[in-house]
């Protein structure tokens, strides 16, 4: 007998309780679901089921083989799905959720994606919290920071480390510090969401990590803001190397401590665990991941 629709029955007579109910579900005689376990059991020289008059229940091994055979079948099924996705054209509407500081960067792909593939509209929400992707019906978040849902898939887009900036003003008003520790007596604004909170945390050449208690007059989720206060000389920043890229290649911003550098985060594509990624989905991952690898320089 066919092996795989022997193991789907068998699936379906577990999932159903019984032989009568499977053969219900399944449109088939119940002789014809119990020939197809009887089929699996003689092939594997093992009994899968208990059978009594009023139920049926699982062996340790029909447990251990259904537990399998569930996962290869899901498989088999999400290859047909992505294959049949691959011929079909994207369409629809994909929500992407984003903090204000990348804005920047997405949109030139999104403005790709919406001349490559026309029929998709995109559906933008910018906020510095992290949203519930199921609750809040996201399809995708591109995110700066480690993620505290586990349940969630990640796609790496590009590395990126802190820099600890200031203005040249900013010097000509304080003395520069020499020591981590002189960090303490600054004013140092902070990102409400940075994951070591008031401490902030190098890394020298060996990878050995030191981190200093800072303090300031601003405290803010908003990245752009630590920005502005830093470009207008008043206070040091723990910037992103994206962010202020340009400015310190300009010399709008200067780099302090430089023996230091910033532990290495990423931005990153998040998603829902799902068994069937949409082909709209997946096609925009794919060009995010192409077009912000270009971006990498921000590393060095």
């Amino acid at each position: 007998m066919d092996r795989l629709t022997s193991l789907s029955v068998f699936g379906k007579v577990v999932e159903c309780g019984g032989f009568t109910a499977a053969a219900r579900r399944l449109n088939m005689s119940v002789t014809m679901v119990t020939t197809h376990v009887q089929s699996l059991e003689e092939r594997l020289g093992v009994r899968l089921l208990n059978r009594t008059t009023r139920k049926v229940s699982l062996t340790e091994t029909g447990k251990f083989y259904y537990d399998r055979s569930a996962q290869i079948l899901a498989d088999l099924d999400e290859a047909d799905r992505a294959a049949s996705a691959l011929t079909t054209t994207p369409r629809g509407v994909l929500r992407l959720a984003s903090t204000a500081a990348i804005v920047r960067f997405l949109l030139p792909v999104m403005d790709e994606f919406m001349q490559l593939y026309p029929s998709v509209t995109l559906d933008l929400g910018v906020s510095e919290r992290m949203v519930d992707m199921v609750e809040d019906g996201y399809d995708l978040a591109i995110r700066t920071v480690p993620l505290s849902d586990n349940s969630l898939i990640v796609r790496k887009l590009t590395p990126w480390r802190h820099i600890l900036v200031c203005s040249p003003s900013y010097l000509e008003q304080h003395k520069t510090p020499a020591t981590l520790a002189d960090l303490a007596a600054l004013d140092c604004t902070r990102y409400t969401y940075y994951p070591y909170g008031d401490e902030w945390t190098f890394e020298n050449e060996t990878g050995e990590r030191s981190g200093v208690k800072v303090s300031g007059s601003m405290v803010t989720n908003s990245a752009e803001t630590l920005r502005y206060l830093a470009l207008n000389g008043r206070a040091v920043s723990l910037a992103p190397s994206f962010l202020v890229s340009d400015d310190l290649a300009e010399g709008r911003l200067v780099p302090l401590l430089p023996e230091y550098r910033g532990v290495e985060f990423a931005i990153n594509a998040v998603y829902p665990n799902k068994s069937h990624l949409p082909t709209k989905v997946r096609l925009f991952i794919d060009l995010l991941v192409d077009r912000f690898a270009e971006h990498r320089k921000w590393m060095t």
